[in-house]
């Protein structure tokens, strides 16, 4: 066995009984609270042979009985598969076939959609769940290389795979985040994001191990966010671009509260524009890169450089390290763009069932960016999504980020189309607040791009397509395309 730590759930309420734990609505729970509901949980799970041999899938919504649920298989040393509630049964199927999982613990909600499953599968409303009189084995400690999570990749392109992420993963996740953002005794984290993603999951490790409350919400609403960030109870929420549009859309003229001190925004490269109106208004954010792999942020900005670095992803957590490599294997030098690649000891242990993407411990990300002199890393796109346009490079975040600054442009989405002369041109996709005539569009980004990275069409769409992390999926762009 390797290195090990006391139970998170038990030793905090070892610590802090009496501090918050969990916050819905209008109903609280202590650490005390919270670990005996979890041990009544655990208990009657026992009762269906759930044990650390199985391997338990949840499908459940962002609602507390899914918090107690990932509380209780730990406490019984159980590997939990997530599980996207948002994708269709074909998609939840083939992961729970892929991870060999036997046991699925779903929510009411989707009891028909469990029920269309055609597989060998035990399968246990939570409403089935009741209490079991013996005690059940309850772990003490929790050992660092032992899989605690696994989640599947959001598939932007291919088949997803299941990304192995071990208790060692979480705990210096958080240590890492800890020593970055800093930790005060009055913290607390919105969690507005799924927690069958690691955004939403990795608040939750957070808590039990800072002694810190989860303000929970089902799903994100941008009134209810605003009224809780105006309350002066929340200190910390995660987001990405698209929720904090609709956060500075709500707060118009007015200001968050100043107990407030960190808008963590994640899920890829920002909009320039977005952060600068986040600075007039006084806003704390903290641009941040991370994913599945990485068990989520690897690298954040650290707060004294959030105005002098804006747009930076920031430096690696203390724990962590970075480089970029060209396509040669060499490490590229100050401004020279090439594959993001991380190493640390919150990197997962592998892929599920595949190879993993490590050379000599580094993790390849696919992701394209590069570190300036002092080295703070600056994310460009995805490998995936480079455009190659008569020999040059083209971002797609990089226009996205132009279009963004148009004063009638709310959303943007760019990808790259087959082109006899150059290769690929990039193409473009708007959702604004009210129509604009392309010419408007073609001579704004005239100004401020080189002409071959204008796009040479503009559609104008109702709503981007996201995923279940709010990222863009540009291959339903050019499904759009191919439609019509």
């Amino acid at each position: 066995m390797g290195e090990s730590i006391p139970n998170w759930l038990l030793q905090r309420t070892y610590l802090t009984p009496e501090r918050i734990a969990l916050v819905f609505n209008e109903q609280s729970w202590t650490f005390r609270e919270l670990n005996e509901e979890v041990k009544n949980l655990a208990n009657g799970l026992s009762a269906f042979d759930i044990n650390p041999s199985s391997r338990v899938a949840i499908l459940m919504k962002n609602r507390p009985n899914t918090v107690l649920t990932i509380h209780a298989l730990q406490q019984l040393g159980v590997e939990t598969l997530f599980l996207n509630n948002r994708l269709t049964a074909t998609e939840i199927s083939y992961q729970l076939q892929d991870s060999g999982t036997n046991i699925l613990i779903y929510d009411q909600d989707f009891q028909s959609l469990v029920k269309s499953f055609d597989l060998e599968l035990k399968t246990i409303g939570y409403d089935e769940i009741t209490d079991h009189q013996s005690d059940f084995n309850q772990r003490k400690e929790h050992n660092f290389d032992d899989i605690c999570s696994i989640m599947y990749t959001s598939g932007t392109t291919g088949n997803p795979k299941g990304v192995m992420q071990t208790y060692g993963n979480h705990w210096w996740s958080a240590i890492g985040s800890s020593l970055n953002l800093g930790l005060e005794l009055n913290d607390a984290w919105l969690c507005a994001v799924p927690i069958f993603h690691i955004s939403g999951l990795s608040i939750l490790m957070r808590s039990v191990i800072y002694g810190i409350p989860v303000y929970l919400m089902e799903q994100f609403d941008e009134q209810e966010a605003v009224t809780l960030l105006q309350s002066g109870n929340i200190t910390i929420m995660s987001v990405v671009t698209v929720m904090l549009n609709r956060i500075l859309s709500t707060i118009g003229g007015e200001k968050l509260h100043p107990h407030f001190r960190c808008m963590l925004l994640g899920g890829g490269p920002a909009p320039l524009p977005l952060l600068e109106e986040c600075q007039k208004k006084n806003i704390p954010v903290f641009q941040t890169y991370g994913m599945t792999e990485t068990a989520s942020q690897i690298i954040t900005l650290a707060p004294e450089y959030s105005i002098e670095k804006i747009g930076s992803a920031g430096k690696p957590l203390f724990p962590a390290q970075v480089k970029i490599v060209g396509e040669n294997g060499i490490t590229m030098l100050n401004g020279e763009h090439g594959e993001i690649v991380v190493k640390g000891p919150n990197v997962m242990k592998g892929y599920l069932n595949h190879d993993h993407a490590f050379v000599d411990g580094w993790l390849y990300t696919g992701d394209i960016g590069y570190l300036d002199s002092e080295g703070f890393l600056y994310v460009l796109d995805r490998r995936s999504d480079l455009i190659v346009s008569g020999g040059e490079n083209i971002y797609p975040a990089e226009i996205e980020s132009v279009l963004m600054e148009h004063d009638h442009v709310i959303e943007a989405g760019v990808v790259g189309v087959a082109n006899e002369a150059w290769g690929q041109v990039p193409y473009a996709f708007i959702v604004t607040n009210s129509p604009i005539e392309e010419s408007n569009l073609i001579d704004f980004c005239r100004d401020r791009l080189a002409a071959y990275k204008v796009p040479k069409k503009f559609f104008q769409i109702e709503s981007m397509p996201r995923n279940s992390s709010n990222k863009l999926m540009r291959k339903k762009l050019m499904e759009y395309i191919s439609h019509k």
